[in-house]
């Protein structure tokens, strides 16, 4: 995030702003990689801004990461008849109150598959667009560290805490969180400029 990106979307008009994300989002559907790193950027400065008075600090980088993932996977289903932001928007509070469910421990770990299937649904997603997602997911932790994709599985996706992974990996709870935070920065960077398929295949 630069001051020139902060700056500029500080400045514009909420409908210059859904302009912006809106012809960005049609660019990105159709395969610009300009664009696609653009518009992360941009939503970037966007979720950070959105999270800023929901999470702590230390939360929040992560959770950026993890709604820009979210965000490159999802893309193929937003409307471009519809608007750009709230969908944004519905994107990153399911993935906030994912992570409060997680933190305050309101769910059980036997429900997080189905309630990542409903938040999918809800999405507009069909059932095989949820398994391409789940694929290019996979893909995806092939491209970063084997440690940083166990940290990732274990905390981000199988609902696990810091301390139940590192006792579980070896890892140390600080490591944890380290492996967490440059897995998902990776994998967003690789999403962004559509390397994937390059970096596995290696």
């Amino acid at each position: 995030m630069t001051c020139q990106d902060s700056g500029t979307i500080r400045s514009a008009g909420k409908a210059d702003i859904e302009n912006r994300f809106r012809n960005l989002m049609i660019a990105v559907q159709a395969g610009d990689r300009t664009a696609t790193n653009l518009l992360l950027r941009q939503a970037g400065i966007w979720l950070h801004n959105y999270y800023r008075m929901r999470l702590a600090p230390e939360e929040r980088d992560d959770l950026v990461q993890e709604t820009l993932l979210a965000l490159y996977l999802a893309r193929t289903t937003w409307n471009s008849e519809r608007p750009f932001l709230p969908w944004l928007a519905g994107i990153a509070r399911r993935r906030w109150m994912g992570h409060l469910r997680k933190l305050y421990s309101f769910h059980r770990r036997a429900s997080v598959t189905e309630a990542n299937g409903r938040d999918l649904i809800s999405f507009g997603v069909t059932e095989g667009d949820a398994v391409l997602d789940r694929l290019s997911l996979e893909r995806l932790l092939q491209t970063v560290s084997h440690r940083q994709a166990e940290a990732i599985r274990l905390v981000k996706i199988e609902g696990f805490t810091v301390r139940e992974a590192s006792g579980m990996t070896g890892q140390s709870e600080s490591l944890i969180k380290v492996n967490i935070h440059r897995g998902l920065h990776e994998m967003s960077a690789l999403a962004a400029t559509d390397e994937v398929g390059r970096v596995a295949s290696r």
